[in-house]
């Protein structure tokens, strides 16, 4: 059984959020593939609208759902989320978190807004959310992965390891690790249990012909190889990033 896979053509706002909702109602799994807090979908379900940025749409539909490896994940922001799902009577247990998905922490964000002030004129205009430098991270080798997040002595010297190396790049940077620790501990501890192997989950999937919708963030021409460079965001929001 091959996916399906929804994308926008454009920027973004082209309704993907409608028509993923139409088709995760036949899909057994939907996945999220890309990106992060930084776009997202409106749904309108049982009468009421929802606004997503992190959690598949599919998640109305009673299917499992899944956020892959090619995501940049806010914790913070993804436990606000599933709060603001579960408030409304919606499951979130059925959440599939890829252990190979890198983390923003609140390091990316402070470096974000840093750098676009440094850009002056030539700042890009991001959404201020830490996206691009959590991306930076992960291809300077020097990023947290879900797996790690969630093994907390792992955690624990990874993000004094990577606090103390951006203070020497950024000697303004305002984080203190100790008490980015015990708080983010926390929310992994929550995590753990939705935190999987999602690549050999998905191929299981498909070895048993399950029905699989990719749901695509953002549009084509905001695709980091194939958009509108430099007026991207930092990952591959088309077809091309389902492949990774």
């Amino acid at each position: 059984m091959a996916g399906v896979v929804v994308v926008g053509s454009q920027w973004g706002d082209e309704g993907k959020g409608k028509i993923t909702d139409y088709l995760s109602q036949k899909a057994d799994i939907v996945v999220r593939y890309s990106g992060g807090n930084n776009a997202g979908h409106t749904i309108v379900y049982d009468g009421k609208k929802f606004a997503l940025r992190l959690i598949p749409s599919g998640i109305f539909t009673g299917g499992d759902v899944v956020m892959g490896n090619g995501m940049v994940i806010n914790p913070k922001a993804f436990l606000e989320e599933v709060k603001y799902l579960n408030d409304a009577g919606i499951n979130t247990d059925r959440i599939h978190i890829s252990d190979r998905a890198h983390i923003i922490l609140p390091y990316h964000i402070a470096i974000d807004a840093m750098e676009e002030s440094l850009r002056g004129d030539a700042a890009i205009g991001t959404t201020g959310r830490g996206i691009g430098p959590a991306y930076v991270d992960k291809y300077d080798r020097c990023g947290i992965r879900m797996g790690d997040f969630i093994n907390e002595e792992r955690f624990n010297k990874k993000v004094h390891s990577v606090v103390a190396f951006k203070k020497k790049l950024y000697p303004d940077l305002d984080v203190d690790a100790d008490a980015l620790f015990e708080e983010y501990k926390e929310y992994a501890k929550i995590m753990k249990p939705l935190v999987c192997d999602t690549g050999a989950y998905l191929d299981d999937a498909f070895r048993d012909n399950k029905k699989v919708l990719f749901e695509g963030a953002q549009g084509t021409m905001l695709d980091i190889d194939y958009g509108t460079y430099p007026y991207v965001t930092s990952s591959n929001p088309g077809a091309n990033g389902v492949c990774s």
